[in-house]
């Protein structure tokens, strides 16, 4: 068991390693060489940031919310972005569909609703934050880490990639090896003793920074132990392993749970809508 959660957690780890140092090595070239004239162009098109980032999570994997969390603990991004990518990040959970060629046609509801979600919590975030966010630089990323004092963009870029990476390792590996112990038999026990918290529940297994919890839901789903509800639920809060990358690399771990909080209620609050509001709407 321990050979094959260190397995996993190595592949699902470095499936993330060319969005990071891409993210790492954009932010550098940002820092290095553009200056104001940057910051003046992202003020500018940062408004579509929200709807650009929910279309890029529908991307079924996890490397863009791990680059969205870089981009904004370096200030690139505003936080309604970053909820729109983590919200509508597929994960491997559409791939999970493909493999059930019946049950293929959930992909395009699946994707509509977490872009939907992921876009209006988004914009609705930015436009409840404005002015309240707090100040972020590239430079914050490089206070203790002393690459800043290496000339150029290419070795930076790889310290931080390479300390990514292995922070991601360890977390994965560790929350491997605990998804093993409890078993899914024990999991889907537990989700189908009450319907109507199943978003909730779902909500908190997202949050795992996992790509596993995302196949997990998607399998739980697939053999009718969740609703469609409480699989949204789950699949928006997960951010695959952008939450990991976000309390890594921000300074502000109260902002960072803030974020994680953030994240949980929106996700919930889409699945219970799915689950509770809409078909009873449709009722009448």
């Amino acid at each position: 068991m321990f050979v094959d959660a260190c397995l996993d957690a190595f592949w699902d780890s470095l499936k993330t390693l060319p969005f990071l140092f891409l993210a790492f090595l954009a932010m550098e070239a940002l820092e290095h060489h553009c200056g104001h004239m940057t910051n003046r162009f992202l003020s500018r098109v940062g408004k579509a940031g929200p709807g650009a980032g929910a279309l890029l999570g529908l991307v079924p994997q996890c490397g863009f919310s791990a680059a969205a969390a870089n981009l904004y603990a370096g200030g690139l991004i505003s936080l309604g972005t970053l909820l729109a990518v983590f919200l509508a990040t597929s994960d491997e959970a559409v791939l999970i569909f493909l493999g059930h060629p019946h049950r293929a046609g959930l992909i395009g509801s699946l994707l509509a609703v977490k872009f939907f979600v992921g876009m209006a919590a988004g914009y609705g975030i930015d436009l409840l934050y404005r002015g309240k966010e707090s100040r972020k630089h590239i430079s914050d990323l490089c206070k203790t880490c002393g690459c800043h004092e290496t000339k150029g963009i290419l070795r930076p870029a790889l310290i931080h990639t390479g300390r990514i990476f292995v922070w991601l390792f360890l977390i994965s590996l560790a929350l491997n090896l605990l998804l093993a112990a409890v078993g899914t038999g024990n999991l889907a026990a537990l989700l189908g003793r009450g319907s109507r918290f199943q978003p909730f529940i779902t909500g908190l297994i997202g949050l795992i920074p996992n790509c596993g919890a995302s196949v997990l839901l998607a399998e739980l789903y697939l053999a009718g132990g969740i609703s469609f509800g409480a699989a949204i639920a789950g699949l928006c809060s997960g951010a695959g392993l952008g939450l990991a990358v976000l309390f890594r690399m921000d300074g502000s771990k109260g902002e960072c749970l803030k974020i994680l909080l953030l994240l949980y209620g929106l996700a919930v609050l889409a699945g219970i809508i799915l689950q509770e509001v809409l078909p009873f709407l449709m009722g009448f």
